[in-house]
């Protein structure tokens, strides 16, 4: 990456938080909280999905990250519209001082997150500061990063985790002090979820926050292409400059551990029975009876002695495991770790999509990556193509790698909870 303009970026450092004014939606304004917000736009399934939130609210958080229209430019720039004629006419407003923000997530099932969402400074690789576990297709990358240019604002956090100092750590004590007063706004979204938020101003608490953060690393959990848009725009503009910073909600996994599942692939206009076909004499592949639950327990079970994956789209279910170990060495890219080499993404990519079924993974009108299980069965069946289901790796493998400068094929993980888009948005020209 460019760092001209950034001669700070040599330096050994941690992360660095920085308050902001937030810019948030008037509840006297919309129909309701809830009905603003969104999941991250990776996230949204389209169209259905996105459809469904655009109509829920004409001020649904979905309008500024996946805005609609005929050509890229013309999206970004209704995009930026949106957002002037929003602010124009109060319907996000500006908080009145800079701050921390505390942000909680809580489950029926009894899931509890906290994590503090600030800007972020914008460290280079070699810093070793900020850990992707994931490769991003630049495409997507180009994309956020018009739209960043167009709105000149950080529309939603990307989530990255870190391990704390403890349960007395400065950042535990602060949040969860904050998280006993009344929130800045508190809604429950239709999936259940309860999301409160809180801000941080006081100066002691904030410099507690910074300075415990400034002795630590972080792993990207969720945000890969928004971070590498965050090293984009920030390679663009000389320091200093408000792109030097990008809006993050940073979860000490030690004292609040996320959960991890697998994102799938579909394969567009490629039938079931020509992706069974291709795979005789390379892997075994059995049919499941029964429903999604029931197969994808016999998933698990298989992905505890190798790679493993179910396939689906023509009604049923194929378990798909026990790949030709010739077959293995021969496709799979060496020089690289085991853990790496092993790895279900790893296998789908470089032997089942690029050497047995001949798909380019890198444009969505051949695979699509989809985080909802039952949504990506659905879609398969409806078009005629091909999904392909996996198992979550699991963390301390993700960990591991990252650590090693080693990253995994693109989409190889969903970390969640993730954060609700549209509860604080981080305006650059405030």
């Amino acid at each position: 990456m460019n760092t001209a303009g950034h001669p700070e970026a040599t330096a050994r450092r941690g992360l660095e938080l920085t308050p902001f004014r937030g810019l948030r939606y008037d509840p006297d304004r919309v129909g309701s909280l809830a009905a603003v917000t969104s999941p991250p736009y990776d996230v949204v399934v389209r169209p259905d999905g996105l459809l469904h939130l655009e109509s829920a609210d004409p001020h649904n958080i979905v309008r500024l990250i996946l805005p609609q229209a005929a050509t890229p430019e013309a999206r970004n720039e209704q995009a930026a519209e949106t957002l002037r004629r929003w602010r124009s006419e109060g319907v996000l407003t500006v908080d009145s001082e800079p701050g921390l923000y505390v942000y909680e997530q809580r489950g029926g099932d009894g899931m509890l997150q906290r994590g503090i969402i600030g800007a972020l400074r914008v460290s280079d690789p070699s810093e070793q500061v900020v850990l992707p576990h994931e490769d991003v297709m630049p495409h997507v990358v180009a994309d956020r990063a018009a739209l960043m240019r167009a709105t000149y604002a950080n529309l939603e956090p990307l989530l990255l985790t870190y391990r704390g100092d403890g349960a007395a750590a400065a950042t535990t004590t602060v949040v969860e002090r904050t998280a006993e007063r009344p929130p800045l706004l508190s809604t429950t979204t239709e999936d259940g979820y309860c999301h409160r938020l809180w801000s941080v101003t006081d100066a002691d608490d904030v410099a507690r926050v910074r300075a415990e953060l400034a002795r630590h690393q972080a792993l990207i959990a969720d945000g890969h292409h928004r971070w590498a848009t965050y090293r984009t725009l920030r390679a663009e503009h000389p320091s200093p400059s408000p792109w030097d910073h990008g809006l993050v909600l940073l979860v000490d996994t030690a004292r609040y551990p996320l959960r991890v599942r697998a994102i799938h692939r579909l394969l567009h206009g490629f039938p079931v029975r020509d992706a069974v076909a291709a795979l005789d004499g390379h892997f075994r592949v059995r049919r499941l009876d029964g429903p999604l639950t029931r197969a994808m327990e016999e998933l698990a079970k298989a992905a505890e002695s190798g790679n493993a994956f179910l396939l689906a789209g023509d009604g049923s279910f194929r378990l798909v495991d026990r790949p030709d170990p010739a077959l293995l060495d021969r496709t799979v890219p060496a020089g690289r770790p085991r853990a790496w080499r092993t790895l279900d993404a790893t296998v789908l990519h470089a032997t089942l999509l690029a050497d047995i079924w001949r798909i380019p993974d890198d444009s969505a009108a051949h695979v699509s990556y989809i985080h909802d299980t039952a949504a990506t069965v659905a879609k398969a069946e409806r078009d005629g193509g091909t999904a392909v289901l996996m198992h979550p790796v699991r963390e301390e493998v993700v960990r591991e790698l990252a650590q090693q400068g080693v990253t995994m094929p693109r989409k190889s993980t969903s970390f969640g909870p993730k954060p609700a888009s549209g509860l604080v948005l981080r305006a650059l020209d405030l």
